[in-house]
């Protein structure tokens, strides 16, 4: 599923209607056929649809004629005067007021009161008031449609995206109707990814309306929702003479007194995804404990030198920083770490907060870099502050990612991954899963699959999907899921996948 700025979006269609030839009032047919099969026909029959002049509108209208030739119970409302309509918004109003649909305009107070009475009484309402063309604040007459939507509507579906909400920046301009469905055309809309977004979009539907791949592919960049079927195509069969030293050897590099849960989850998250072998590198106070609890998976002394290296020189991929504490040591440690060559290196938690004022360690490095940044790790490593960074997520990663040639898989709803070309967006994972230690087990899923030959935004991508995929799974009948129980399901959730 692409993503995509409203601006590309305008090029897509514009290249569409004036290079390839596709009369642009076919694309608003199929629009509002889109919209209709969208809606649950068998137990919905009044509709209330409310538009006004521009191509929004015009969807609006056209689905109207498509509901009134299905026999149903039709009331439009347009917003405005119909003075500058849009040439195919035109069409399809004439359409309606040829058939004597049951039409009327809202410009008044008094026309307020016809239009609450219908959002009132019908079971659903239909949003074409305002699409992807919005550029000021909405006010006067649409604030107040907008309100009387909101209050009164018992189901809403709105067309391309909700009126009022920035397809950019997910920004809502003055006001904005809190739709229970958005049908949007042909590609996801980038400000669908921000915070909070759901609660105007509601559930959204992306439609193809019949623009040729040639046209999208001239101007999309590669920025997709990550979806079941690329994780199956890019999970790999295991080979039935397989054995464990072709599946990756794993060093993970975690724990301090107080923070042996980190090093654990971290551990048991590349174990329990597939890794053939799997050392966890502590310091020698904690040992004993982590030995102890970990079955499958070895433990080194970070103070033996000698076996840390060879421990180093054995592994395809590394994991360092969950649970080691923010101080000298972990800097030395990263930056060691970072300047063996040809290694998969992840980086986590405090890995990443000793590159605050630290970032040339990056630039020297010698191998690929995964890292693996919550909100708040990437304002201290940027400089950017959180709010700026909740409503810049792509840039931020983006650009980190090309500045220093390094993976950057943000986490959070909508989880970003980047590696500063490709922008990747898990969407699977939910709330149930906001505990300690789940950055930790995402951490150990992705060190396995770079330990297993995929390469590094694969393997970021993979394992976010497989983390938040598990998650989900348990969700259906946990209350809480925690990180222990996403580790119990993951090869589970891997070999359904895989089917």
């Amino acid at each position: 599923m692409r993503i995509a700025s409203i601006e590309t979006c305008r090029k897509i269609d514009n290249y569409a209607i004036s290079e390839l030839k596709i009369p642009s009032i076919v694309l608003m047919e199929n629009a509002a056929l889109r919209v209709i099969a969208n809606i649950d026909l068998k137990n919905y029959n009044s509709f209330c649809i409310i538009c006004t002049k521009g191509n929004n509108g015009g969807d609006g209208f056209a689905i109207a004629r498509h509901l009134y030739n299905l026999n149903k119970e039709v009331h439009v409302f347009l917003v405005g005067k119909e003075e500058g309509m849009s040439e195919e918004c035109k069409i399809n109003y004439n359409i309606l007021k040829v058939l004597h649909m049951s039409l009327d305009k809202v410009n008044s107070l008094e026309d307020m009161v016809r239009l609450r009475k219908s959002i009132r009484e019908s079971q659903v309402i239909i949003d074409g008031i305002f699409g992807t063309g919005l550029s000021r604040n909405i006010q006067g007459i649409q604030d107040s449609v907008i309100s009387l939507i909101n209050e009164n509507s018992k189901y809403t579906i709105s067309i391309d995206v909700p009126s009022g909400f920035n397809g950019n920046t997910g920004e809502i301009m003055g006001n904005c109707v809190e739709a229970d469905k958005t049908v949007t055309f042909q590609l996801y809309k980038q400000g669908f990814l921000r915070y909070g977004s759901d609660k105007f979009t509601g559930e959204v539907t992306v439609e193809d309306i019949g623009i040729p791949k040639i046209a999208v592919g001239k101007f999309i960049d590669s920025k997709f929702i990550i979806e079941k079927n690329f994780i199956k195509e890019k999970l790999k069969r295991r080979n039935k003479f397989g054995h464990k030293g072709d599946y990756g050897r794993v060093l993970v590099i975690a724990g301090s007194q107080g923070f042996t849960g980190a090093a654990y989850i971290c551990t048991q998250g590349a174990v329990r995804s597939g890794a053939g072998l799997v050392t966890l590198g502590c310091y020698k106070n904690i040992q004993p404990v982590l030995s102890s609890k970990l079955v499958e998976g070895m433990t080194i002394q970070l103070e033996d030198d000698s076996k840390l290296q060879k421990a180093i020189e054995k592994s395809d991929a590394i994991a360092i920083g969950p649970g080691m504490g923010v101080n000298d040591r972990t800097l030395n440690m990263v930056d060691r770490i970072l300047n063996v060559s040809k290694k998969n290196v992840v980086i986590d938690a405090d890995g990443i907060n000793v590159l605050m004022g630290n970032l040339h360690i990056l630039k020297n490095k010698k191998c690929g870099v995964i890292l693996t940044p919550h909100l708040g790790e990437m304002a201290r490593i940027t400089g950017f502050d959180i709010q700026y960074i909740e409503k810049n997520r792509i840039k931020v990663a983006r650009d980190f990612a090309a500045e220093n040639d390094v993976i950057v898989l943000l986490k959070g709803y909508n989880t970003i991954i980047t590696d500063g070309n490709a922008v990747a967006v898990n969407p699977v994972g939910n709330s149930s899963m906001a505990s300690g230690g789940m950055g930790d087990c995402l951490t150990g899923i992705i060190v396995s699959f770079a330990a297993q030959k995929y390469n590094l935004f694969e393997a970021a991508c993979i394992a976010a999907f497989v983390h938040g995929y598990s998650g989900e799974k348990l969700s259906q009948y946990m209350f809480c899921v925690n990180a222990s129980h996403v580790l119990k399901q993951l090869p589970f959730s891997i070999k359904e996948l895989m089917q």
